[in-house]
């Protein structure tokens, strides 16, 4: 809308809201009237694991570590993971390397791969007692906390050069920008939470840590993926015995064993 930058703040941003209300509307009258409209029909042949963070985004900070540092070494280890498991899959990583990638490349990457499933790991960060996994799907906000999840991932944005023209004006330190997210719903959801079910329940079986579920939030990493995704946090940084799981050998391969067996689980599931 080139004549925004004519009217008052104000009425820019209830412009600007109302603008995407009207094609989130749009978008959810046509997913509910045609649920098959645009999805391919569904196999596993090509997964994109996509380690958080990177470079000069470290992601959040435990005592003696870096979420960029441990998700990739989980990453790593669940990409081993699954070549041994489900013979002839094609892995792909978004990073092998402490490097920065922008948020939209990461879905970029698995959208040009035409990847069958994207899924994004992390750590999370919190009060000092805060613990436990979760997984989210892209989604509504339905708690104040799911969104706070939402904000700090998608902080990452402002690390980026050109963020509003790369996010369609997506702003995070603008308290209305969230709403992009409100109405907006995958054509992969119901895939997407299968996936997540799984992942949590793997979690609960082989690490024994707490799971505080499966959740939905807005991502910018996952709202322009064209497959099922999911957003993984495999525990809080900033609580010290999980800091300490996260970052020995032994919690990380738990952590990526549960990982792992749950897209092979969800693989046969639909691909009998």
């Amino acid at each position: 809308m080139p004549y925004l930058h004519r009217t008052p703040k104000l009425l820019q941003r209830s412009l600007w809201t109302s603008w995407f209300r009207g094609i989130a509307l749009v978008s959810l009258f046509w997913s509910l009237a045609c649920p098959n409209l645009g999805v391919k029909a569904y196999t596993l042949h090509r997964i994109v694991l996509d380690a958080g963070h990177g470079g000069h985004d470290s992601g959040c900070k435990g005592r003696g570590s870096l979420e960029k540092v441990v998700t990739l070494e989980i990453t790593r280890k669940v990409a081993d993971q699954l070549r041994k498991r489900i013979p002839g899959l094609q892995v792909h990583l978004t990073r092998n390397e402490d490097k920065f990638i922008e948020l939209h490349e990461r879905a970029g990457i698995a959208n040009r791969l035409n990847a069958d499933l994207f899924v994004s790991i992390h750590c999370n960060s919190g009060g000092a007692k805060a613990h436990g996994t979760e997984t989210f799907t892209q989604g509504l906000h339905v708690t104040g906390a799911n969104l706070n999840v939402a904000k700090r991932e998608n902080s990452t944005v402002l690390m980026e050069s050109n963020y509003l023209e790369q996010y369609d004006g997506f702003n995070p330190n603008d308290p209305t920008a969230h709403i992009i997210f409100e109405l907006f719903q995958s054509a992969y959801r119901t895939q997407s939470l299968e996936l997540a079910r799984l992942i949590e329940r793997k979690f609960v079986h082989h690490t024994g840590r707490h799971s505080r579920g499966v959740k939905q939030a807005g991502f910018l990493v996952l709202y322009r993926t064209t497959m099922p995704a999911v957003l993984v946090e495999t525990g809080f940084l900033t609580h010290d015995e999980e800091e300490q799981f996260m970052r020995s050998e032994q919690g990380q391969n738990k952590l990526s064993l549960s990982i792992a067996e749950a897209i092979e689980l969800y693989h046969h599931q639909n691909n009998p």
